[in-house]
């Protein structure tokens, strides 16, 4: 039974990597966020707007428990999720946590050119971006840390950029498998 939790900013590539990396291990692929949409048939924004942050952040928690009894399978979870309640402790007590770490330089560019909408930094340049997130790396820092397995990844925006980061990642895994 495996279970693998990729933690890290938004824009780090958690999802992207998650899901390639599931398929060159064959295991199952759940995005957390898109687990609680499904569940609850609302946007994550829409509800963050209903029930402000620390009823999202419960509806997570709750979630994250949920998933960590999956098995065989790899989950993305959303940037704020390691920071709050318990959620590394269930997340290190019930798998292997794995933190895509990136320069807040290269997280503004994945952010800028990401199609999905994340209504945290709407409207902002590049310019206003690096300092928004160098801000939240720092107060994040201390949660993503805990993570067993901490993985600096660099620029990821062409197909081969991506491959070479799962290839790695996986290697990676399969070498802590068989210590």
């Amino acid at each position: 039974m495996e279970r693998i939790f990729i933690i890290g900013y938004m824009g780090s590539g958690k999802t992207t990597i998650g899901k390639r990396l599931a398929k060159l291990l064959s295991l199952s692929f759940v995005d957390l966020d898109a687990y609680i949409e499904n569940k609850y048939r609302k946007t994550i924004s829409a509800l963050f707007a209903e029930k402000g942050e620390e009823g999202f952040r419960k509806i997570e928690n709750r979630s994250l428990q949920e998933v960590a009894a999956f098995e065989d399978v790899i989950i993305s979870t959303g940037g704020g999720t390691p920071c709050f309640f318990n959620n590394m402790e269930i997340m290190n007590g019930t798998g292997l946590t794995i933190y895509l770490q990136a320069h807040p330089e290269d997280l503004a560019d994945h952010l800028l050119d990401s199609k999905t909408v994340r209504p945290l930094i709407a409207g902002k340049s590049r310019e206003q971006l690096i300092p928004f997130i160098t801000e939240h790396l720092e107060q994040r820092e201390y949660y993503y840390r805990k993570a067993q397995v901490i993985y600096p990844i660099d620029r990821m925006i062409t197909k081969d950029e991506i491959n070479l980061t799962v290839r790695s990642v996986g290697e990676e895994l399969k070498k802590r498998s068989t210590k």
